[in-house]
């Protein structure tokens, strides 16, 4: 079942489904919030009418293990969004920590981000990135308008984890404070 519909007008949802409402916290406080909250980094990719289309991505969620189901958001502003509102089926690269780069180039507007290379493409069409730990090729399931973005949930329907070897141990990029992020041994507890 695939559900899009209109973001609704900007402001707070009642909390008691009438007309009181709380204030909202202002959005630059709220951003504070996030920036103190370390997120892995990803890059979702789609084809769309027969062109590679993608972007940076650090709301990626694992929603349930059975069904294998992620979310991540977009906002309904971003040049990617018309593609991924079409979209049946996407991958998402998880990054590693050597590709800041990479992670920045998917998060710049108004180029071809695939232009650099860097990507190959699965034999059902999709691109996925180049040294990446791991990816899922996903089906999209639905597209929910929340404030002025959408969540966009979709059905894991493969994947591929880079094999660890023992001399070399694939790390995520992670993204902090507005920085990118290598973690290590020396980080765990």
């Amino acid at each position: 079942m695939t559900t899009i519909s209109t973001p609704p007008a900007a402001g707070p949802a009642p909390a008691d489904g009438g007309g009181a409402s709380s204030a909202a916290l202002p959005a630059e406080t709220f951003r504070a919030v996030f920036r103190a909250h370390p997120a892995g980094v990803a890059v979702v990719a789609l084809v769309d009418d027969g062109c590679p289309v993608g972007f940076t991505a650090t709301s990626v969620i694992s929603v349930s293990a059975e069904p294998p189901l992620l979310a991540f958001s977009l906002a309904s502003t971003s040049s990617s969004w018309p593609a991924v509102s079409r979209a049946r089926t996407l991958t998402v690269s998880f990054l590693a920590d050597h590709q800041d780069d990479v992670s920045a180039r998917f998060a710049t507007s108004g180029i071809d981000r695939f232009a650099a290379g860097g990507w190959s493409t699965l034999p059902t069409g999709e691109p996925v990135i180049d040294g990446a730990i791991s990816w899922v090729r996903a089906e999209v399931l639905e597209r929910t308008a929340v404030g002025g973005s959408y969540l966009v949930t979709v059905l894991a329907l493969e994947s591929s984890v880079v094999e660890q070897r023992a001399s070399e141990t694939a790390r995520p990029l992670v993204y902090h404070d507005r920085r990118y992020h290598r973690i290590g041994d020396h980080t765990a507890l």
